[in-house]
């Protein structure tokens, strides 16, 4: 009959075998998790992404369609003082560069405890490791907080923009009253640069093409419709796709309320930032068999503010997506 120390023993390698177990599924799982979220699949990745020339890191005017504040850019080539960084723009979110502490803290955490669990060190080591009961019920209550946590914060930043219920379209000065307010003329658009009714007709159109080209992941047509900069992080983004063998189909793209937040003229660049509020169908399927894997056949409503940028003799082209808080 074995003695009491042998019973522990068998049950502490038995612990362990589970805890490795959990390991390696939380090691494959969390990334999976993280990037399957429904809200992240249409174009931008909902990320704060592009370049607003010298005005990237000033955030745009309120307007009547986003009356709130715009995140900060997650993917930017500029710089704080308005230069340029040649580099590849970073991944932004909790594991990217822009995660800032809590990214950096979460990534290493998750990154040393796991592996060290997986080769026998524990996720402290030093503390007793595996061989204490305590110890295991500490990490395992660690790492599924830690997951939690940045499940959590994941989709608080991720989540569906609700719909501005009762936000009335703007002065009645506006382009496009066919889809809801349209483009119209808020108390903040004092611009300097004068955006006609051709303008906001290309924006609306940009905003369909746009989508419509991220959906059949054609990104020679990308090319024609954003700077390169966009289209790099729309590669980005398709490459991801590709990778877990997902496509993401954005459909019923209409312009519901939109309002111009500011333009202005950098050189011989125009620039104009737009909130637009919009309906969309957004579902991640399976490349081989269909199957929705995220989002939905049912409709939904976006409120995200839009750069668009222009040369002489040049079209508009998407400059930046900002997400709304």
């Amino acid at each position: 009959m074995p003695g009491i120390w042998e019973t522990h023993m068998n049950f502490s390698q038995w612990s362990r075998t589970l805890v490795k177990t959990i390991a390696v599924v939380l090691a494959l799982a969390l990334p999976t998790a993280l990037a399957i979220s429904s809200a992240d699949a249409r174009v931008g990745g909902g990320f704060s992404s592009g370049s607003r020339g010298s005005r990237t890191f000033s955030a745009p005017p309120s307007t009547t369609t986003a009356p709130g504040s715009t995140s900060q850019f997650n993917r930017t080539y500029s710089q704080p003082g308005g230069g340029f960084n040649n580099a590849a723009p970073s991944r932004g979110g909790l594991f990217g560069r822009g995660g800032g502490f809590l990214g950096g803290l979460a990534a290493g955490f998750l990154g040393a405890g796991l592996l060290g669990m997986l080769f026998g060190g524990g996720l402290f080591g030093g503390l007793g490791g595996l061989s204490s009961i305590l110890g295991l019920i500490i990490q395992i209550v660690l790492i599924v907080f830690v997951v939690r946590l940045a499940m959590s914060w994941w989709q608080r930043r991720n989540s569906p923009q609700a719909a501005y219920a009762g936000a009335a379209p703007g002065p009645q000065a506006n382009y496009r009253s066919g889809l809801g307010g349209g483009f119209g003329f808020g108390a903040n658009n004092n611009a300097p640069l004068e955006i006609k009714p051709d303008d906001y007709e290309a924006f609306e159109r940009l905003l369909g093409d746009i989508q419509s080209a991220w959906s059949n992941e054609d990104v020679a047509k990308l090319h024609t419709l954003a700077t390169p900069e966009m289209v790099s992080y729309f590669e980005q983004d398709l490459a991801q796709n590709r990778a877990r063998n997902a496509v993401n189909k954005v459909t019923n793209v209409k312009l519901l309320q939109g309002d111009l937040a500011e333009a202005w003229r950098e050189g011989e660049t125009d620039y104009a930032t737009v909130a637009m509020r919009f309906a969309l169908t957004d579902k991640t399927v399976d490349r081989n068999t269909g199957a929705i894997v995220a989002g939905s056949e049912q409709p939904g409503e976006v409120t995200e503010v839009w750069t668009f940028a222009r040369r002489p003799g040049s079209p508009w082209e998407l400059s930046a997506i900002q997400q709304t808080n």
